[in-house]
């Protein structure tokens, strides 16, 4: 059974989704200066954002688990930033296809009820 990750981690930048355990392994290294080894999970996703891959070390050995909309796009964080860490909740929204970014928004100054 896949583990539930501390952490989840966004890599901002797209990869090529032909890349396997080790070169997204390398990347973390790398590019983040963390170990995939970490117990978090790291996810990346494709330029067209509709595949992401997801890496996650369990104790044992490595999970690497990709999934793909059939419509629509994950929302990804802008590219002004190298990494972005979510919560659980976050995750779960990401990966459903829902934009989790306007999820913990605050309204607006000038909205009243």
């Amino acid at each position: 059974m896949m583990p539930m990750p501390n952490q989840v981690w966004l890599v901002v930048e797209a990869i090529d989704m032909r890349a396997g355990i080790d070169s997204l392994s390398q990347r973390i290294q790398n590019t983040l200066g963390r170990s995939p080894c970490d117990g978090s999970a790291y996810a990346f996703r494709n330029r067209r954002h509709n595949r992401l891959k997801l890496l996650i070390w369990d104790g044992t050995g490595v999970w690497l688990c990709q999934r793909r909309l059939h419509q629509g796009r994950f929302t990804w964080p802008s590219a002004d930033t190298v990494v972005c860490a979510l919560t659980p909740a976050q995750w779960q929204w990401l990966v459903s296809g829902v934009d989790w970014q306007r999820l913990d928004a605050a309204a607006p100054a000038h909205w009243r009820v």
